[in-house]
């Protein structure tokens, strides 16, 4: 019996589970009793003051769920009044609808009072399409009245597939879910719907919770392993030799940044390719980064000609957009590691393929897009309504040949094989200018360091937002800079 904590499992993918678990002999009343004792005791420890427990229910398990929570509630002496439609016959949740004591009213019965709290059993993570009309005004009601809700599963008329409202939704200040997250309770706005998540075990097997296409909640165990280790007979150049562009004289702040960034991420050395005006401004900033000045692209086929380099950021406050498609394209010519942000993304936003035939083979890039600079790269994936924040990373991952780091609160991280992450524990605080050039750094730092792609955006994801969590609350990016702390391997 389990739960799992960081596996993403979609409506779909979890409809196999309950289904393999019945199959393998679990009885399935049993399974909606023990969801319905979570759903309750959810109830009474969060709202021990309430004064009526509003129980919506729907016609299907979902709804089973709510007449389960609505006669234990009962028993533990809570007025209880149930709205809704009748079971569908022959399941498990008619058998719990004929157990639970008193009648089921309409839904547009219900009128708010004060001191109701409502359970939104209607349809949970299965729904995706408009909720009608009655739920609609019963989600209404519930809004304007700002009554609390705890949903089971997920609020009504959020899609678990996508995280996004598929019409009128519920805003839970509690979400009770069993067995594994769906992707709706950490992609935006889904997550924000949720309010407080609780997963609870109801009885099945870890065995059987699985899915064909994984998606993970981004955690350690996931890039542990491939971190850079420490090495008593190392040496500076043993750890990496990151290499960021600079723009002009008046935006070299942004690579700043990230040169300190990947330098606090472990980096042997980080030299600064900057333009000759910008080259003494960057020097006086900077005391552990070297300069390199870097006009044009004869400078830099001469710059490249040391193969202790090892990676590169380019694009934060870059600028010139030519001269970035020119430089990346260089770049790509040596084999070595490229993180591409901010101008470089954008200076490839007229022709995605000429990107993506950079950097065929072995993947050496990473691209860090937040959700503007994604549109201009894939206005068609953003426009297609029918795909989530994962299905247009994947996608993205896939064209590019690259690993994708589409940020956001919900930050999505996609590789060309299929593999994604959500991450969801950075702070709203995160969203600050230049936190973005932070991040890039890491990350070099770490391809620098010659962590796998992949793991490398993964790792500097969690320790990106680590360290927004240690800055805390009003953080500007030169404070977030000085609170990265390198992963270590347990």
């Amino acid at each position: 019996m389990a739960i799992h904590e960081t596996l993403l499992v979609t409506p779909a993918a979890m409809g196999m589970v309950d289904k393999a678990a019945i199959d393998g002999g679990l009885d399935g009343y049993a399974l909606m009793q023990a969801a319905g004792a979570h759903v309750a005791a959810v109830f009474l420890a969060k709202y021990p003051g309430a004064l009526r427990a509003v129980v919506a229910c729907g016609p299907g398990n979902n709804g089973g769920d709510g007449h389960v929570a609505a006669r234990l509630l009962m028993q533990s002496g809570v007025d209880v009044v149930r709205y809704g439609t009748g079971p569908k016959p022959g399941g498990d949740a008619e058998k719990a609808f004929a157990v639970c004591p008193g009648q089921m009213l309409p839904l547009g019965d219900w009128q708010p009072q004060s001191g109701d709290v409502i359970i939104d059993a209607l349809f949970g993570a299965g729904l995706d399409r408009p909720v009608g009309a009655d739920i609609a005004r019963f989600i209404g009601l519930a809004r304007d009245a700002n009554t609390p809700v705890i949903a089971v599963d997920l609020p009504s008329g959020l899609s678990g597939r996508t995280g996004v409202p598929t019409g009128a939704c519920f805003c839970a200040a509690h979400t009770v879910t069993f067995a594994a997250l769906k992707p709706g309770h950490l992609l935006m706005p889904g997550r924000a719907l949720c309010g407080q998540v609780q997963l609870c075990d109801i009885g099945i097997p870890s065995r059987l919770i699985v899915s064909a296409e994984p998606v993970w909640r981004n955690h350690s165990g996931l890039y542990r392993d491939n971190l850079p280790r420490q090495d008593a007979t190392g040496h500076k150049y043993s750890h990496g030799h990151l290499g960021v562009f600079s723009g002009p004289l008046i935006s070299g702040g942004a690579a700043r940044m990230s040169a300190m960034a990947g330098l606090r991420a472990g980096a042997g050395l980080v030299t600064m390719a900057s333009p000759p005006g910008a080259v003494m401004v960057q020097a006086t900033h900077l005391t552990a980064i070297m300069q390199r000045s870097i006009a044009n692209k004869a400078d830099l086929a001469g710059w490249l000609e040391d193969k202790r380099l090892s990676s590169f950021v380019i694009g934060p406050g870059f600028g010139d957009l030519e001269k970035a498609r020119t430089f990346t394209g260089q770049l790509a010519e040596t084999g070595g590691r490229v993180v591409l942000d901010a101008d470089g993304l954008t200076a490839f936003a007229r022709d995605r393929f000429e990107l993506s035939g950079l950097f065929g083979g072995e993947t050496r890039l990473v691209v860090t897009p937040h959700e503007g600079e994604f549109r201009r790269l894939f206005a068609d994936l953003v426009d297609d309504p029918a795909l989530s924040k994962i299905d247009r990373a994947r996608r993205a991952a896939e064209i590019l040949n690259a690993v994708v780091v589409y940020k956001g609160a919900d930050t999505v991280i996609a590789g060309p094989d299929g593999r994604c992450v959500v991450n969801a524990d950075a702070p709203p605080w995160l969203a600050t200018a230049g936190s973005g050039d932070v991040l890039s750094g890491i990350v070099g730092g770490l391809l620098a360091q010659a962590m796998a792609p992949f793991e490398a955006a993964c790792a500097g994801v969690a320790m990106h937002a680590k360290a927004a969590l240690r800055a805390g609350e009003g953080m500007t990016a030169e404070d977030l800079l000085m609170r990265i702390e390198k992963e270590q391997q347990s």
